[in-house]
C-alpha cells in the first residue's frame, strides 16, 4: 500500500523486452537502499524490484500493465515517479493507494495559474469514478480533483509537487496514469450489484 507522496524521481536507465514483458532499469537517490522482492510504486504503478546494483534497480512489467499504462511510451532518460511501500510506524500523508492503475487520462490543458498550475485531463470513456473535492492519483501522485465530469476533471498543483515530480515535465496531449480512490470503486461495486 501506497499513499501517493513521492519519494523522489528516478530515470529510466535502459528498456529490454523480453518475450511479452519488458525488465525496466531506473536509476535513482533511493535505488542502494532497495532490495529484492520490495514493492515499489512507478509512475502509481506497483511493482516488484527484480535485481538491484548500486544506485539501480530493474523491475518486470507484464503486457497487460504496458497495455493499461504509460509505461509503454517511456524512453530511456524519461522520469518516474516513485514511492516506497508505506512502512506501518508512518504518517499518512496522502490517501490509500493501491498502486492499481485503473487507466490514463490525456491532458487537455495546462495553465500558469500565478503560484501554481491548474491542469485539466480528459477520459476516452465516461467510466469515471470521482467525486468533487475527492481524492485521485496521477502518476502515482495523491491530489484533489475538482470540475469533475462524466470524462474530464481537473487538479491544481502547488510549486513544491511541480517541482519534485513529473508533472513539472509533462504536457499537453500526454498520457497519464490514473488511480482512483478506492472507496469510490467498492462503492460504485455495491451499487452496480444492488441495479443488477
Amino acid at each position: 500500500m501506497f499513499t501517493g507522496i513521492i519519494e523522489v524521481q528516478g530515470k529510466v536507465s535502459e528498456i529490454v523486452r523480453k518475450d511479452k514483458n519488458y525488465n525496466f532499469c531506473i536509476t535513482s537517490s533511493i535505488g542502494s537502499e532497495l532490495r529484492i522482492d520490495q514493492s515499489v510504486a512507478h509512475n502509481g504503478i506497483c511493482l516488484t524490484v527484480t535485481a538491484t546494483q548500486g544506485d539501480k534497480h530493474w523491475v518486470t512489467v507484464v503486457d497487460e500493465s504496458m497495455r493499461k499504462t504509460n509505461l509503454e511510451t517511456l524512453c530511456i532518460g524519461d522520469s518516474v515517479n516513485l514511492e516506497r511501500c508505506m512502512i506501518a510506524n508512518g504518517r499518512f500523508d496522502g490517501h490509500v493507494v493501491q498502486g492499481h492503475v485503473d487507466k490514463t487520462a490525456r491532458i487537455l490543458s495546462i495553465e500558469d495559474a500565478e503560484g501554481s498550475w491548474l491542469f485539466t485531463f480528459m477520459f476516452d470513456d465516461l467510466n469515471n469514478l470521482m467525486v468533487e473535492k475527492g481524492s485521485v492519483t496521477i502518476n502515482g501522485i495523491s491530489l484533489t480533483c475538482f470540475n469533475v465530469s462524466e470524462n474530464q476533471f481537473q487538479v491544481a498543483v502547488i510549486p513544491y509537487t511541480y517541482e519534485h515530480t513529473n508533472m513539472g515535465i509533462l504536457k499537453g496531449g500526454d498520457r497519464v496514469n490514473i488511480e482512483f480512490d478506492i472507496i469510490g470503486k467498492y462503492v460504485e461495486k455495491i451499487l452496480s450489484k444492488r441495479k443488477s
